[in-house]
């Protein structure tokens, strides 16, 4: 009993020692990824059995040949601890991570569930209340007028016309969102993308007295869909048309480098706050304490809050990127896409 006793404590004193080696390792590296601490941990578990054996053989008076066998015995089984350890441990440590970030990846996703119901919730209620009070004036015989009439029909069709776009947006949001947009790659000179949004963005400009600038070369052609590609582009354009000042400048340009081609849109904004440049092509996002839509003329408004969330979805389905950044008296709004 006597020497089960010894033989325990020269095993415990060789584990304590190689234990204690290893968690002074651990505390070292305790910024380093559970990978590694995992392999540390499996090591400092073998090591310290291998110590313990080797101790109380050596303690045990072993002829040379037994404790060599002995030696040879707890290496090959440590060996093969280690290798399947190590290789499993990565494994298991590699499932935590996907398995954390997959967590924190659907607590943002129901975070932005949550933050566009609540932004469409309170921006269907706005243009509801106020058509509602209009029809029932026209109804009641409140309004009598003709001017007063016709100012009325001119609103809610207005208002209309601003919930119509709001619901193609949210639409075209869940096609993206969900995979389920088809694109149709061509070829598509960019000039004449751009020349068309430009025609259709004249009247919002021009009310806002805002110009225009497009550079007069420089266009190449680019691998997309002609739809979704004029999509963007007038997401852009509108959005800083809408977010300048009036007398303000958007310039529109274009060009080439290596096998990708880029587009460019820049306003007059005054600036985006450094804090918000991230959070631009968030849903819903619009940087601004009211988030009342502005309009200009009495027409629809910028974006609202999706357009340039589907910018961003619209071109990681053509395979480019998309990204802002400020200048000296706006910002620019700078899309890659592979060139044809």
């Amino acid at each position: 009993m006597r020497d089960l006793a010894l033989i325990f404590l020269i095993a415990l004193g060789a584990a304590l020692v190689v234990g204690t080696a290893g968690a002074l390792l651990l505390r070292l590296l305790r910024r380093s990824s559970i990978t590694v601490h995992l392999c540390v941990l499996l090591t400092v578990t073998v090591i310290a059995v291998v110590g313990g054996v080797a101790a109380v053989a050596q303690a045990m008076f072993l002829s040379p040949h037994d404790l060599q066998v002995v030696l040879i015995t707890v290496a090959a089984a440590a060996t093969v601890s280690l290798v399947v350890g190590w290789h499993f441990g990565r494994r298991l440590a590699a499932a935590a991570v996907w398995a954390d970030q997959a967590r924190a990846r659907e607590r943002h996703l129901e975070k932005g569930r949550r933050d566009l119901v609540a932004w469409v919730s309170h921006d269907l209620r706005t243009p509801l209340a106020g058509l509602r009070a209009m029809a029932e004036a026209l109804e009641d015989g409140v309004v009598s007028d003709p001017a007063t009439t016709r100012e009325y029909h001119r609103r809610i069709r207005v208002e209309t016309d601003r919930m119509t776009s709001l619901v193609d947006d949210l639409f075209e949001l869940s096609r993206i969102n969900a995979g389920a947009l088809a694109l149709s790659l061509t070829a598509v000179p960019l000039r004449e993308v751009v020349s068309d949004v430009l025609s259709s963005t004249a009247p919002l400009a021009a009310a806002r007295r805002v110009r225009l600038v497009a550079a007069e070369t420089g266009w190449p052609t680019v691998s997309a869909s002609e739809p979704e590609l004029t999509r963007v582009v007038a997401n852009l354009l509108v959005n800083a048309v809408c977010y300048s000042p009036e007398d303000g400048v958007v310039r529109i340009e274009a060009g080439r480098e290596r096998d990708c081609a880029w587009l460019s849109v820049s306003d007059t904004c005054g600036g985006i706050p450094p804090a918000d440049l991230p959070r631009l092509f968030e849903v819903a996002f619009r940087g601004e304490p009211a988030r009342t839509p502005r309009s200009a003329n009495g027409g629809t408004g910028a974006s609202g809050g999706l357009g340039l969330a589907i910018v961003r979805g619209l071109v990681e389905a053509h395979g480019g990127r998309v990204e802002a950044h400020n200048t000296a008296d706006g910002c620019r709004f700078v899309v890659r896409l592979a060139a044809a």
